[in-house]
């Protein structure tokens, strides 16, 4: 149980987010006129450039460790159901309520320590659809066909999809140390990152869409004592080379991070 809250410290976590199969995550309905999208891209209302919005990521990263941990789904979310700690287990939070948050109203709140923020296209790869011809702006149509299983009759349909090989960047999570428990969730965000990039993102994952990898990633601090500088804490080509260094990189946190009693 938290008594008081008093910040330590934040890692900031930026990366790019490469589409390595078409990459479908759903706005809102498509055109009603003939040929139009069953099922678009959320999109930028400004510049209608496809983005990823943090509440993607962050969801499917959250889903992930529950699955991983086994976690019960006992909280209601509109129709979905999502783990959180209750009673007793609310007092010493799991790894994913410590990462994600618990909410107000089971009587002993926690900030969530994960900030996911929106991801939006990289200029290399706008300039890439642009000069592309997509069969829509930056985007590509996927023709798909659902079968009846009992009369065999085909019913077509068209989902929308970023190209393969776009990238989005960066991207950048913010991790908040509040007590020293915490640390522990910045390998939990590695896993969540891991479990993600090895399944799928946004819609369409069993029929080929939403692989994704990690790609060039930077990581920094700032501590509560001195929290206008920024400390470069290492640059990663992959996951891969973030988990290898990550002993290293834990040590170098916690050797500049001061927590509060509690």
């Amino acid at each position: 149980m938290m008594s008081k809250i008093k910040l330590a410290g934040r890692v900031f976590i930026r990366c790019e987010i490469e589409a390595v199969t078409g990459l479908h995550i759903g706005g809102t309905g498509g055109s009603l006129e003939i040929g139009g999208i069953d099922n678009p891209v959320i999109r930028d209302p400004i510049t209608l450039e496809p983005l990823i919005p943090g509440s993607s990521l962050r969801g499917k990263m959250r889903s992930q460790l529950e699955k991983k941990l086994g976690s019960l789904q006992n909280q209601k979310v509109g129709k979905a159901s999502i783990h959180v700690c209750k009673g007793e287990d609310a007092k010493n939070p799991c790894p994913v309520c410590r990462l994600f948050g618990l909410p107000a109203t089971e009587g002993i709140g926690t900030p969530a320590i994960l900030l996911v923020r929106d991801v939006r296209l990289t200029s290399d790869s706008i300039k890439m659809l642009n000069n592309a011809h997509t069969d829509q702006m930056f985007t590509e149509t996927k023709a798909e066909v659902a079968i009846d299983r009992v009369t065999a009759a085909a019913s077509p349909r068209s989902i929308e999809r970023v190209p393969a090989g776009s990238v989005f960047g960066p991207a950048e999570m913010v991790l908040s140390f509040y007590r020293s428990e915490d640390l522990s969730s910045l390998s939990d965000l590695l896993d969540c990152m891991q479990l993600a990039e090895d399944d799928y993102l946004g819609g369409g994952g069993s029929r080929g869409s939403g692989k994704i990898h990690f790609r060039e990633l930077t990581l920094s601090l700032r501590t509560a004592e001195d929290y206008s500088t920024e400390t470069k804490l290492g640059k990663y080509a992959d996951l891969k080379q973030f988990k290898d260094e990550y002993p290293q990189l834990l040590a170098s946190i916690k050797k500049d991070l001061i927590f509060a009693e509690e």
